[in-house]
């Protein structure tokens, strides 16, 4: 079998290329839509699409994104876009810093726990601490217990941490 009857097969068995409708249309078309793509829309750069946009004569446009704030999503619907989706929170939460919570409130400590408190948070043993205080090892673990069930933790560093973020420590 030669080659050149093989080529002569493949060109019969092409199948015929048909030509597809133009994909495009005028933008001044009334029934145009349009998908406009974009990574990020950052401050300020709503209102240049918008503009953009309004030059080009497209009426219906919706515009997809990453990353726009919620405010750079408010201009775009205002300028007369049919629809804009976007990953809100990520970008919300990146430019506007979020509030600083709240310090945990907590019960109310004595003068005596938040001394054995301090203590501890200086890194000092249960002996050490009852000798600074004048009272026995025994003494001041019985201390640490109670505040351990005041603030729902037996861990001495939880403890110290939670009383720093409490403000009852400084």
């Amino acid at each position: 079998m030669s080659i050149e009857p093989l080529r002569r097969d493949v060109a019969l068995r092409r199948p015929a290329v048909r030509t597809a409708a133009p994909a495009t249309r005028r933008l001044s078309s009334p029934t145009q839509q349009m998908c406009v793509v974009v990574s990020e829309i950052a401050d300020g750069d709503g209102v240049a699409l918008v503009q953009n946009l309004r030059r080009r004569g497209a009426p219906r446009v919706v515009v997809l994104t990453r990353r726009a704030s919620r405010g750079e999503l408010s201009v775009l619907l205002q300028g007369g876009l049919r629809g804009a989706v976007a990953s809100t929170t990520a970008a919300s939460v990146a430019r506007q810093p979020a509030p600083a919570p709240a310090p945990p409130t907590l019960p109310e400590l004595t003068a005596r726990e938040i001394s054995v408190l301090k203590l501890v948070a200086d890194g000092r043993s249960n002996r050490l601490i009852g000798e600074e205080l004048g009272l026995s090892a025994l003494t001041v673990k019985s201390h640490l217990a109670r505040i351990s069930r005041k603030l729902g933790t037996g861990d001495r560093a939880e403890l110290v941490a939670i009383s720093f973020r409490g403000g009852v420590l400084d």
